[in-house]
């Protein structure tokens, strides 16, 4: 009697846990197949594209050696700020002075050669064809004097604008042939931000030209720094590359603490801000066979497959270009447990509380 009470004890302990079991299966069960719909959202948003791009100097020059000698005097440095006018390189003076000064003499001779006979005309000395000839030959020596000027200019070279000198390709004493390369310099002021649109963004830009005023023009450096002046675009390419279909754009920055340099890449950041667009959480979406989809829930509860046109992706959300409205109910969570033309049951929740926190800052 003792050993079938306690068996009988035994077993309703475990038909009590595996009831217990049971219940608890059930709850999570229930929990696991609980659908939430909620409606797509009207709201402005800031649509931004990304285009990668190249960073230019709005002047950037080769400075050249305009005569040939030896480099005297090298008076900058690397990387140094200068300013219009300030001189940079001097290439032997004295030959150059020396040559001014022989031409110079020789134009002074050709000048008192031509004032006697001047005086020897008038007298009836010589012929009028006589003073005009020697008046050409002091015109000559001129020019020659001038011409030496020049030369002897050219051995000091010069900064044409302000600008930042690059690599020195030539130190003090080096022989340098009439065209060689001594540095460059940048005039970094304004930078020149060059990037390619496809057929189709340039379309949408020159389709709407009143908007142009409204774009944001960022530029984000490496790390994803973002440059703290803003852009314009300024110039357009004349013809698209017919390799890959695209036109070039000019963007120009400020650039007033010499941040940029020319040679430099980044990312372009096009924004706008659009009013009245269709958004949805990214979550309600699914895709097949590389299309996006939906469930739509009609009045009666029935879920129907939607397909929908994506205009922009962005975190957490997508931009609707076509399919969807404002007045219908899509299913948000527990997508995989419903079924295309069946009845389903599902909590509502209010759009406001879906995208609160979601970002508008479209990719």
């Amino acid at each position: 009697m003792k050993n079938t009470a306690i068996n009988t004890l035994v077993i309703a302990t475990i038909t009590l846990c595996l009831s217990g079991c049971n219940t608890h299966k059930e709850e999570h069960h229930h929990e696991a197949h609980k659908i939430v719909a909620t409606t797509p959202q009207s709201k402005p948003v800031t649509i931004t594209q990304r285009y990668v791009c190249q960073i230019r100097s709005q002047r950037h020059i080769e400075v050249c050696a305009l005569e040939r000698g030896y480099l005297e005097e090298v008076k900058v440095k690397e990387g140094q700020l200068v300013k219009a006018g300030e001189e940079l390189f001097t290439i032997i003076p004295v030959l150059y002075q020396t040559k001014l000064d022989a031409e110079n003499a020789e134009a002074r001779v050709a000048e008192m050669e031509w004032k006697f006979s001047k005086t020897l005309f008038q007298k009836k000395v010589i012929s009028e064809n006589e003073t005009m000839l020697l008046e050409a030959k002091m015109a000559k020596a001129k020019a020659k004097a001038s011409q030496a000027e020049a030369e002897l200019a050219f051995t000091k070279v010069k900064a044409p604008y302000d600008g930042i000198i690059d690599r020195l390709k030539h130190q003090h004493g080096s022989l340098v042939e009439e065209g060689a390369k001594l540095t460059t310099l940048s005039d970094n002021s304004v930078m020149w931000v060059y990037f390619n649109l496809p057929e189709k963004d340039y379309l949408e830009y020159m389709t709407d030209l009143s908007k142009h005023k409204e774009l944001k023009i960022e530029l984000e450096l490496a790390g994803e720094k973002k440059f703290n002046h803003l852009g314009t675009i300024n110039a357009i390419e004349a013809e698209f590359n017919n390799e890959n279909g695209n036109i070039l754009f000019r963007a120009d920055f400020q650039n007033p603490d010499r941040l940029l340099r020319h040679g430099q890449t980044g990312t372009l950041l096009i924004s706008h801000v659009e009013n009245d667009n269709i958004v949805i959480p990214q979550r309600a979406v699914f895709e097949i066979l590389q299309k996006r989809y939906v469930y739509v829930v009609d009045k009666d509860h029935v879920a129907h497959q939607q397909e929908i046109d994506v205009k922009n992706e962005m975190e957490d959300l997508y931009v609707i270009k076509n399919g969807l409205g404002v007045k219908d109910t899509i299913v948000l969570e527990g997508i995989l447990q419903v079924r295309d033309g069946e009845k389903v049951e599902f909590e509502d929740r209010k759009p406001a509380e879906v995208v609160a926190n979601l970002k508008y800052h479209a990719e």
